[in-house]
Parts: C-alpha cells; structure tokens; sequence
C-alpha cells in the first residue's frame, strides 16, 4: 500500500517512521520549510525523510496546484497528516483511495483546534493524549479511529506533556495502522458537542495577570514554559520571564499582587491570597537572583 505524509514537528518525524515501519510504501512527503523567524527547537521531518529516501517537497501552501499535482501523481492509498500545520483541501483528500487521517494532539473531541496541549494545560486538565482521526472539510471533526491517554500531572509543563502526547501519538497510530491496512478499522463518533474548539496562541497571550488566582497564574507558567515564548510580566520598563515555579500557598505578608522579594526569594504574590515561589526568572536573557530581582523592582 502507498501512502503520503504531511507532517511537521516531533510528532511528524516519530509517526513517519511508524508509517515506514509498518510497512506501507510512502510515495511522498509533504513539509514546511522552517520559518527564520520561529524557535526550532523541534526535529525535522524533511531531515529524516531524506534519510530514509523518500520523496520530499515543502510546497508554500497545501492547496496550491504543485501540491495537488504531487499527491495525484503519487496515487496513494492513504494520506496521513501528522502535525503538518495547514489544512488539506476537501478534493486533495479525495485523492486518497483508503481515506485520510489526521493526527490530533488531544482526547477528541476535546481540545479540537491549535495548540491543544497548551490549552489543556492552562485550563487546568489532569489528562490529554492523541487521537487519529479522519480527516473532512471542517478541522478536527472527523470519525475517530483510535486514541491514547495520557497523564498531567500537577508540575507537568509543556515541553513534558508534548514529549507525551508525542509517545501516545506514536502508539496510537501503531495499534490502528493494521486495521486500516486490512479494512477491520471501526471508526467511531467524534462527537463535537462534548468537546470545544480552540484557537492558536500568540506570544503576547503569556502576559501573566496577578490578580488572578495563584493556580491559574501557576497554569499559565506551565503552558507556555520554554521552549515556548514564556510566560511575562512587566514592572515599570523591566520585562521579567518567568520560566519556573512553584505554589506556596498562603502567605504571611501584606502584599500587593505582582512580584516580590522576601527573605531572599523571589514571590509571585495572586489575587487570592497565595504566592508562587519564582525559581526560575529571566531579565533580558539571564536568570537573576533575588538580589537582582529586588534592585530591579524596589529602587532607592
């Protein structure tokens, strides 16, 4: 059987080589080049492909005629997306003779949409996985064919929990692989009204709100923790980072919510009553101590 792959990231590289290993010819690889501008903290798919001789095109949109000319030559059984960040058009997939499935960082029909491991963090979810799914003209929406739990737990951040959802997307595709080979494949409902659509995230959604409880503010550091962008707060023209730390709880002194030092720690003082302690703070690219942190924000 042939297939085409569409996919980026992590995710992308370990369910190519499922893919391959499973062994279904893959006639074709379909990619991003790397944008200059992002943190690639992630491996390559066009790098591995190419290792593994395949085919490989990085066409600008998926849409374009130099990518549906690519899949239609291609004559595939099945096309695959895994973490290729574009949608693939209602005709493009029905070149696919099988069908074509899409790999989805979250338990559908929860978390349908971008950045789903992020989200699941902020709001404070104790479990997410990965769902293969078919793919239809609307994003996240098709019949499930198989899907893997995992756990987070109560420090996981997100570089943690996406090295997770990474495995269970790896597992996930290996265990429905032969079914779909074979047709034994029982696609269930995807039902959209026990889950809800999420959108993408920018930079500037870390900007942490310290009147808001210490959990959530505690969310939001673990969802957006580096090699994501981070979670920020600004004090007179000092931006600060932070990039690691831990509930306290209540605290003893009278204080404003924002950041402080105390008995040569550094706080994130909420609006419930409860700090964080800040264990890891960046300022212009370095991590301060408490000394540092406390000329910055308590001037002479």
């Amino acid at each position: 059987m042939r297939a085409v792959v569409f996919a980026y990231h992590n995710v992308g590289v370990r369910c190519l080589k499922v893919v391959c290993a499973r062994g279904i010819e893959i006639a074709l690889v379909v990619t991003h080049e790397d944008d200059l501008l992002e943190n690639i903290w992630f491996d390559s798919v066009a790098a591995n492909a190419r290792e593994l001789g395949l085919r490989v095109i990085t066409p600008a949109r998926a849409d374009s005629d130099v990518c549906r000319d690519a899949v239609r030559q291609a004559d595939p059984d099945f096309i695959f997306s895994f973490y290729y960040r574009q949608m693939l058009p209602p005709d493009l997939l029905g070149f696919a003779r099988h069908g074509a499935y899409n790999m989805h960082g979250s338990l559908l029909p929860k978390y349908r949409g971008r950045a789903p491991v992020n989200w699941a963090i902020l709001n404070g979810e104790t479990e997410t996985g990965a769902t293969l799914h078919e793919m239809t003209a609307k994003p996240d929406a098709g019949a499930i064919i198989d899907q893997t739990a995992i756990p987070i737990l109560p420090d996981d951040d997100a570089p943690v929990v996406f090295a997770k959802v990474t495995v269970a997307a790896e597992q996930t595709l290996w265990r429905a692989l032969p079914g779909l080979m074979d047709g034994s494949a029982i696609p269930r409902l995807n039902d959209l009204g026990r889950g809800s659509y999420f959108g993408a995230r920018k930079p500037e959604d870390g900007r942490i709100d310290w009147k808001l409880p210490a959990q959530n503010v505690y969310n939001l550091i673990r969802a957006v923790a580096p090699p994501y962008p981070g979670a920020f707060c600004d004090v007179g023209v000092h931006r600060f980072t932070v990039t690691g730390a831990r509930p306290l709880g209540p605290i003893a002194y009278d204080l404003e919510p924002g950041l402080a030092v105390r008995d040569n720690q550094v706080l994130g003082v909420c609006g419930d009553g409860r700090a964080l302690s800040i264990k890891h703070l960046l300022y212009q690219g370095s991590n301060l101590s408490a000394a540092k942190v406390k000329a910055l924000i308590e001037p002479t």
